[in-house]
């Protein structure tokens, strides 16, 4: 097969935005030392750059959408790069939390644009294996570019680790410049209609199911480093094992929720919640055993990103008149979840729970989007019965 420059470009982005996101979660413990701040408090660096892709995916869309494609993503890869580096750099908490920020405005952009400029450079039958490449590189930043910088974090700092991932934006704005034409956006925004679909109940709900269901996620995923390290009393080596295996997890679950949401989008969000719960139940109450964690692990990281492709289906599904700044808002919402969970995580363990009980936490909050599930799928189902009635009668 033909190696397709311009993919490789933006999923190599994708591995860039994937690592910065998810990789302080694994070097949490070696920064609040450093810092000299709690873990909640350092909890709050993954909650902050959530916020800031909350706020800056609708922010960047909005005001860049007619700008030029390739100059939106290098703008967003800019901003990534500036990020990373204020981060190297910050001699204390809170210069860190400000790079955080600054580079998390990028996300919801580069992912939202990259996905249009992806299906624009092959031809129409492979869009969707576009997309997926793209991706791919999100992928692969959750098996080999999160455990990686989590252990270099831990060999010789935190630091060297925001240095790496600059590069990896400098590396990435050269390639897509190289590779991109400029692809002026032909076809200009319009606001208004982009707002309005924002505003249809299917819509929010779609959305709020999508905050919900990765709050359930990151309420562990922030925390699971100490978890391991305390509870477990897991090593080092064991640790970088267990991120690498909730990261093979997480790319099985990516390929599995797709093939099942194409037969049944709320069986698939169903199933993928019960198990969440299930799992995250068992977690908590045999934490110290490393040889129920392993398998739990990896089957967690399966249940959890199974939940993503029906999610996005859903929401560009009930978003079909102007998808562009609901699939954002995704992002976005998603990213919320991330945030909401860090903080529940950061609140369970400062009200003195400890932190064998933030799976317990986790479980809850699936529970709670399960509910949701249920909710939706039976108002969806009792609307055209309504519609029958009123039409029989009205007969």
């Amino acid at each position: 097969m033909k190696i397709n420059i311009p993919l490789l470009a933006l999923a190599l982005g994708a591995f860039g935005i994937g690592v910065t996101e998810f990789s302080p979660m694994g070097m949490l413990p070696v920064i609040a030392t450093d810092l000299g701040v709690s873990i909640p408090t350092a909890g709050m660096l993954i909650s902050a750059y959530a916020f800031g892709v909350l706020l800056g995916a609708p922010l960047m869309t909005l005001v860049f959408a007619n700008m030029a494609r390739r100059n939106l993503l290098l703008l967003s890869m800019a901003i990534f790069t500036v990020g990373n580096l204020i981060s190297a750099v910050a001699d204390n908490y809170n210069v860190l939390l400000f790079g955080r920020i600054i580079t998390s405005f990028n996300h919801g952009a580069f992912f939202g644009v990259g996905a249009i400029v992806a299906m624009n450079v092959v031809p129409p039958e492979k869009r969707a294996g576009a997309v997926a490449a793209m991706f791919s590189g999100l992928t692969l930043a959750t098996i080999g570019g999160v455990p990686l910088a989590s252990y270099i974090g831990e060999l010789i700092g935190w630091r060297p680790a925001f240095y790496g991932m600059a590069v990896i934006g400098l590396i990435t704005m050269l390639a897509l410049r190289l590779s991109l034409p400029p692809m002026a956006n032909k076809q200009k925004a319009n606001v208004r209609n982009e707002l309005r679909v924002l505003g249809k109940k299917p819509v929010l709900v779609a959305l709020l199911l999508t905050v919900v269901s990765s709050s359930a996620m990151f309420t562990v995923f922030t925390y699971i480093v100490p978890i391991l390290q305390q509870e477990t009393q897991a090593s080092t080596v064991f640790v970088t094992s267990m991120l690498v295996l909730y990261g093979i997890g997480l790319a099985v679950g990516n390929i599995l929720g797709g093939r099942f949401a194409d037969r049944s989008m709320d069986l698939t969000l169903i199933a993928s919640l019960v198990a969440v719960m299930l799992l995250l139940v068992v977690f908590a109450v045999t934490v110290a055993q490393p040889v129920m964690v392993v398998p739990l692990v990896f089957l967690w990281g399966i249940a959890s990103f199974a939940l993503v492709p029906p999610l996005q289906a859903m929401v560009v599904q009930e978003a079909a008149e102007a998808p562009s700044l609901a699939s954002a808002m995704n992002i976005g919402a998603f990213n919320l979840g991330n945030a909401l969970g860090a903080m529940l995580g950061a609140l369970m363990i400062s009200a003195g729970f400890g932190l064998s009980a933030v799976p317990l936490a986790g479980a809850a909050t699936a529970a709670v989007g399960l509910v949701m599930v249920l909710w939706f799928r039976r108002g969806r189902q009792q609307g055209p019965a309504v519609v029958t009635a009123e039409q029989n009668v009205a007969g």
